[in-house]
């Protein structure tokens, strides 16, 4: 297989479903929590979906937060969007953060759309040369 999700052997068992496109020109495969997870005021919370990706080496999954959090209950992602590199084989996590009141993230609500594109390099350049990846979440640099 060249592209998809694949669930988390630590979260098997537990009701985590494979993101899928709800309409037949949806770009996006609906992403959900893995657990209930409380937004408050002014921290970021990190939501798990109890999934990872894998795709080609010169393409990239990028996450956006669904816009039924953001206009409904004023919720966004703290990096504003995702990006899941190709050499990522880990957790998807999702940082989130309330502008507005607490909100209540369940499990199994969709909260982010995932979509994969094909990126292109530089001239003189090509997906999987460099560094290899040595972390997990947030992992390709320091603050």
């Amino acid at each position: 297989m060249t592209r998809g999700f694949e669930i988390l052997e630590s979260f098997e068992g537990r009701g985590i479903n494979l993101p899928k496109r709800k309409t037949a020109f949806s770009a996006g495969y609906d992403l959900e929590a893995a657990e209930d997870v409380l937004i408050t005021g002014e921290k970021i919370a990190l939501v798990p979906t109890g999934l990872k990706a894998f795709m080609l080496p010169d393409e990239v999954l990028l996450i956006y937060l669904r816009s039924s959090l953001a206009v409904k209950h004023s919720i966004t992602l703290a990096n504003g969007v995702g990006v899941i590199d190709a050499d990522y084989k880990d957790h998807i996590i999702l940082p989130m953060k309330s502008l507005g009141e607490d909100f209540l993230i369940k499990k199994g609500m969709r909260i982010a759309q995932g979509i994969f594109q094909k990126y292109f390099t530089t001239d003189g350049d090509e997906p999987g040369i460099g560094e290899k990846r040595r972390g997990r979440f947030g992992s390709t640099g320091e603050f």
